[in-house]
């Protein structure tokens, strides 16, 4: 019989390699990290963030290019945020990191009505600290954590809630033109990442600390592609990759293709098809 622990090494060394894979060529393909970068990488204590980190990490050591990682972690003064669990981790594994001090809790709870969801204003308040910080420290990139399942998520939220065909970029420039935000694990499937995350054993800080209701919206899509992915497995993929091959002419939006300025052009030498088959001789390119 084959030793259970050994079995279990060998699945988790298969796993780290593909996330690492992944995000290797998420980076390669967007080109996220630049010799000489400041990358900042945003911690929230959840699995996805430290993932990340790790993967960073490892990438630090054997990627040809130079560039250095500052860990960050924005508290935002919710009662009963274990402060001690995020220094104690990133001081263990010798990683260099700035915790922001910033009561975004307060200000959430005064604007929003009791009951509401509170994620998209905290969200912003959120973001809106961590590019300060950025610019303050000279931080060329700015890491956050969404992975593919995120990404394709999104894409269905903006879809049936908000009518625009609109994800997660792997790669944004902030509307201010100061801040590069990267999304490292965008190539990453959401269950490889809580695997390696329960292997690793990371100290995770539960994200429900706020007392927000969950976003409902969110978490249908989640519930209708994990229901796609069991019956129609190979579908998640095929839209993620409909995501990376898109092309404009065959939609509708007239300020991303000039349909008003198409003209036909009567001396094209584009040769017509011609068909064996009976009735299909009209056939063209």
């Amino acid at each position: 019989m084959s030793d259970p622990s050994q079995k279990s090494r060998t699945q988790f060394n298969k796993l780290q390699k593909r996330l690492r894979r992944s995000v290797g060529e998420a980076i390669a393909d967007f080109n996220m990290i630049e010799p000489d970068d400041k990358v900042m990488v945003c911690l929230s204590g959840g699995k996805d963030s430290y993932t990340m980190l790790d993967i960073l990490l490892n990438l630090q050591k054997t990627a040809p290019v130079n560039f250095e990682i500052i860990a960050v972690n924005l508290d935002q003064k919710q009662p009963g945020f274990p402060e001690h669990v995020l220094p104690e981790y990133l001081t263990s594994i010798g990683v260099p990191f700035h915790i922001i001090e910033h009561d975004t809790y307060s200000i959430v709870k005064r604007i929003i009505p009791e009951g509401q969801t509170t994620c998209s204003l905290c969200s912003r308040l959120r973001r809106g600290t961590l590019y300060g910080f950025a610019r303050e420290h000279n931080i060329t990139k700015i890491a956050l954590g969404h992975h593919r399942d995120d990404i394709i998520e999104t894409f269905f939220l903006n879809l049936f809630y908000a009518g625009k065909l609109k994800a997660m970029p792997p790669k944004l420039l902030s509307d201010d033109k100061q801040n590069i935000v990267i999304r490292p694990l965008a190539y990453c499937r959401e269950k490889d990442i809580n695997r390696f995350a329960a292997f690793k054993q990371f100290p995770i800080i539960p994200c429900n600390l706020c007392g927000s209701q969950e976003n409902l919206q969110r978490k249908a899509m989640k519930q209708m592609l994990n229901g796609w992915d069991k019956q129609f497995p190979g579908r998640i993929e095929t839209i993620f990759a409909g995501l990376q091959n898109i092309a404009p002419s065959q939609m509708l939006d007239t300020g991303l293709f000039d349909f008003a300025g198409l003209r036909r052009d009567p001396n094209s030498t584009l040769a017509r098809v011609v068909s064996d088959e009976p009735g299909l001789d009209i056939l063209e390119r």
